[in-house]
């Protein structure tokens, strides 16, 4: 899977700001029609991973409301000249952002910017990348700024996986002081509790689907309560090799990749002690390691933490499902010991 579309923040902060509150958010709710434009994008891009702009607005009691999304364009070198005629193919990103943002003010729809969107491939999340665009979000937009990670993949398995997270306070200020100090993999993201909410309207409509309103062909009122819409079939799926073998097959790579950040930090430290001084003393030979550890030269320990935080993500999902795998298998083993009786 690839990443398309330009960075998200871009002269996004001339056009519309987060509503600032006193308090520091700590629910989103996001609507259900911003929700299904989410999932329409990026399950329509697949394989590629895309990412668009979150609209909203924070109330007075720690809630950051998500009303309306919308998609960044595809950059420029992931379209091929025949694309040239599209609307907005020709237009840089935050052009096209500007533009939407002036459009939505129009007709009275939600135009600040709350955050941004990204779809993610089997839980990876944890990358420079990331941390890079929600850092510019908090520190020039807003510290209220989040992203939601929505995973295509995983959806379809029939388990929704959306995720809010921001940075920490920790991590923001270390990358404020541009320091190569430690901190610990698990305090660089903050998750984010996300609730779904809809109109009373929708609701209603969804109440009607669930109890089969919409089968038109009912003889009678009584048929309707037969004809209930029942998509949880997905949750029943026992196929598990093919999901296991991918997470271990990124697991392993996620391994592979931290080792490699390992030797590099091993290397710098056998440079370290091959061109120091033995006879200073021991405090001057704390400083100059702590300033050669500070120095643009010295391996950044943000890449190696940001993989820590990745493995341990895939270890937790890996974790979920099977737990999810046995339940069904004992289910099924249940079902099947009273069908033989």
């Amino acid at each position: 899977c690839t990443q398309s579309g330009l960075s998200p923040l871009q002269s996004i902060d001339q056009m519309a700001t987060v509503v600032e509150t006193k308090e520091r958010v700590n629910r989103v709710q996001i609507e259900g029609l911003a929700l299904l434009k989410i999932v329409k994008h990026c399950h329509e891009s697949l394989p590629s991973m895309v990412t668009g702009s979150l609209l909203g607005l924070t109330d007075g009691n720690g809630v950051l409301e998500i009303t309306h999304a919308f998609p960044f364009p595809e950059s420029r070198h992931h379209k091929s000249s025949s694309d040239d005629s599209d609307d907005g193919a020709g237009m840089e990103g935050h052009e096209f952002q500007m533009e939407m943002m002036r459009m939505l003010r129009e007709v009275n729809v939600d135009n600040n910017c709350v955050g941004w969107y990204q779809s993610m491939y089997l839980g990876i999340y944890s990358t420079s990348n990331l941390l890079e665009n929600q850092l510019s979000y908090q520190t020039d937009l807003s510290p209220n700024a989040v992203v939601i990670l929505y995973d295509p993949m995983q959806t379809t398995n029939g388990t929704m996986v959306l995720k809010c997270y921001r940075l920490s306070d920790e991590c923001i200020a270390l990358k404020a002081k541009d320091s190569n100090a430690f901190i610990n993999p698990k305090n660089i993201f903050e998750e984010v509790p996300v609730t779904l909410t809809n109109p009373g309207l929708v609701r209603a409509l969804l109440t009607d689907v669930s109890v089969g309103m919409h089968a038109d062909h009912a003889v009678d009122k009584n048929d309707l309560l037969d004809m209930g819409a029942d998509t949880s079939f997905d949750r029943l799926d026992m196929s598990t090799n093919p999901y296991l073998e991918k997470h271990m097959e990124f697991l392993c790579g996620w391994v592979d990749e931290l080792a490699s950040e390992q030797h590099k930090f091993q290397y710098y430290t056998r440079q370290l002690s091959r061109g120091g001084d033995k006879g200073r003393d021991k405090t001057r030979r704390k400083v100059d390691e702590a300033e050669a550890w500070a120095s643009s030269e010295a391996p950044r320990r943000m890449e190696s933490l940001l993989i820590s935080n990745q493995i341990s993500s895939y270890v937790d999902q890996m974790e979920k499902f099977t737990d999810t795998s046995l339940s069904k298998l004992y289910l099924l083993g249940g079902l099947h010991q009273d069908g033989t009786k």
